[in-house]
């Protein structure tokens, strides 16, 4: 079942940019529930939300984006080749773990040297990352807790800690499987 892709209007984008810009979290939709993101090259938005979730600094944090540009200022220089493989596969939930290029902060990748990038097959929050920039993007709820799946959920968990965006959870039950790039390894 195709639902229709609901992309916030442009006062609430402009209210998004600027929060992301000035190193705040918004909560968005994803395929399987809501995300906590920000700006992944902030360090306060970094602290902001892992403090919100209450997540092991050392874990790393997943970036979503709109396309593979998007992406190459945050991993290591990839082929041509590297791009094909990736994007038989994105858009998509795979989440794969690429060589973390020198922009990327530990708090991003944690104590990996690689950075969990994903292209989602969830058009708005593909769309989102289109009119945003990249985006952080782990389950909205605080660790251990179950995955947030409603604005209003968000709002009554995080309240005014973020911009919660409205829109439709896509239909997964599951995260995105991660896989190292490099091995080929399923992690989870």
């Amino acid at each position: 079942m195709h639902f229709p892709v609901h992309i916030p209007g442009a006062a609430l984008l402009r209210r998004a940019r600027a929060r992301l810009k000035a190193g705040g979290v918004i909560a968005y939709p994803t395929e399987s529930c809501y995300g906590l993101g920000c700006d992944p090259l902030n360090a306060r938005a970094l602290r902001r939300v892992i403090a919100m979730k209450g997540r092991p600094n050392h874990k790393g944090l997943i970036v979503i984006a709109a396309s593979i540009d998007q992406l190459r200022p945050l991993v290591a220089p990839l082929s041509r080749d590297d791009e094909a493989r990736l994007m038989a596969h994105w858009p998509g939930p795979v989440t794969f773990l690429l060589p973390a290029s020198r922009r990327v902060l530990p708090l991003l990748r944690g104590r990996h040297r690689t950075l969990a990038v994903r292209i989602p097959d969830h058009a708005e929050a593909r769309s989102l990352a289109a009119v945003l920039g990249p985006l952080v993007s782990t389950s909205a709820n605080p660790a251990g807790q179950v995955s947030l799946k409603s604005a209003r959920a968000c709002k009554k968990t995080f309240g005014e800690r973020l911009l919660t965006l409205p829109g439709r959870v896509g239909g997964r039950r599951a995260p995105s499987t991660i896989i190292d790039f490099a091995s080929g390894r399923v992690l989870r």
